[in-house]
């Protein structure tokens, strides 16, 4: 089947009104506000018992709510580790972007004193990065488009080139329009390399239909990729890759096939999603936790750990019920590429460079 120091210093009142729900040995939860200037609550969710206050502390750092896919995936990998008795996970979402992340990883480290923190640095490379050299004995981990920097910052991506081309595959054996529409964040590099992706699997098996990407100039804005979605559909687009979160929303609208990202979104459309890019963080977070326990910790770049071979991406199981009939030939043709890039005779092609037919939202 397809399938620095760690002292804490002068406290804010962001780390005062966090540390104020924190017990000697245990926590409950604890709201951080103000770091990011958000009227919504940010919350931590700290877990800890005597049973498990050997295992390393993890923080998961999220600039975005957690709704927002891309740190959604990163968040279930963290639970799924805690659940398996690998880590102890704290998090705390939308806790902005440059300095506003900057001041809030340094809080963090103050308040939890964590021995991993995890999250996402594409808009604040630079703050992220300036707090791990203060900190060298914390173990860093962010999504990064830039390299690992030594000693202690590593970096990884979600490489789903894979998968994707997978789902281009299906995409371009069910338009029925020839015009296929993909609805992204913003054309950059880890961005590019999977719609690029998506696009030589949909000429694969539709070589005559046009893909077309409009871009929405943000990591989370639904309703902002709705309207692309929207827009490109009234253009004669008859099926939607979102890789952004809200595009699902116009194809079920519309009644047209729409493959999700990161996480299986079956559920936000049952008879529409016919799959999802699946983005698998475990042997990421393994191979960290692993090191870190074995004080061999060192940056590096994690990049092929999130390849389909080694389990860290996948397609996920195709939709049976879909309002429209899949070809069983089509499916055939998907599943034989799938194993080929499982055992290595397929290799899917990476291209970080823009897409020839883009938008954006504002054009």
């Amino acid at each position: 089947m397809l399938q620095g120091s760690r002292t804490p210093g002068c406290l804010t009142p962001f780390v005062r009104r966090a540390l104020a729900a924190v017990g000697a040995a245990s926590v409950a939860a604890c709201v951080l506000t103000g770091c990011a200037g958000s009227a919504t609550p940010v919350v931590a969710t700290p877990t800890s018992s005597a049973a498990t206050a050997d295992l390393p502390l993890v923080f998961g750092a999220f600039t975005t709510a957690l709704e927002e896919p891309w740190d959604s995936a990163i968040h279930a990998a963290l639970e799924s580790a805690e659940a398996d008795g690998l880590i102890r996970y704290e998090h705390a979402d939308q806790l902005g972007q440059s300095n506003d992340l900057g001041t809030a990883l340094r809080e963090i480290i103050a308040s939890s004193d964590p021995d991993i923190i995890m999250g996402d640095a594409f808009a604040a490379e630079e703050a992220v990065r300036a707090v791990a050299t203060e900190f060298p004995d914390i173990a860093f981990a962010f999504g990064s488009a830039g390299s690992e920097q030594a000693p202690n910052f590593s970096v990884f991506d979600n490489w789903m080139h894979d998968p994707a081309y997978l789902a281009g595959m299906l995409a371009g054996g069910l338009t029925q329009t020839s015009t296929i529409a993909v609805i992204a964040a913003m054309p950059i590099p880890e961005v590019n390399r999977i719609v690029n992706a998506f696009i030589a699997g949909a000429q694969q098996t539709g070589p005559t239909a046009t893909v077309t990407v409009s871009y929405i100039d943000s990591f989370y804005d639904p309703e902002a990729a709705k309207k692309a979605a929207d827009a490109a559909i009234a253009n004669g687009a008859d099926v939607v890759f979102a890789e952004r979160d809200g595009a699902i929303v116009a194809a079920q609208e519309s009644g047209l096939p729409a493959f999700g990202m990161m996480i299986d979104q079956q559920a936000d459309a049952p008879d529409y999603v016919v799959s999802s890019l699946l983005w698998n963080l475990k042997p990421t977070i393994e191979a960290i936790v692993t090191d870190v326990e074995a004080g061999e910790f060192v940056a590096s770049d994690l990049a092929e750990l999130s390849y389909m071979a080694n389990g860290g991406s996948s397609l996920a199981p195709i939709n049976p019920n879909t309002a429209f009939g899949i070809p069983a030939e089509l499916l055939s043709e998907v599943e034989a590429v799938q194993t080929a890039i499982l055992d290595g005779t397929f290799i899917t092609p990476i291209n970080d460079e823009a897409p020839a037919e883009t938008t954006t939202l504002t054009d």
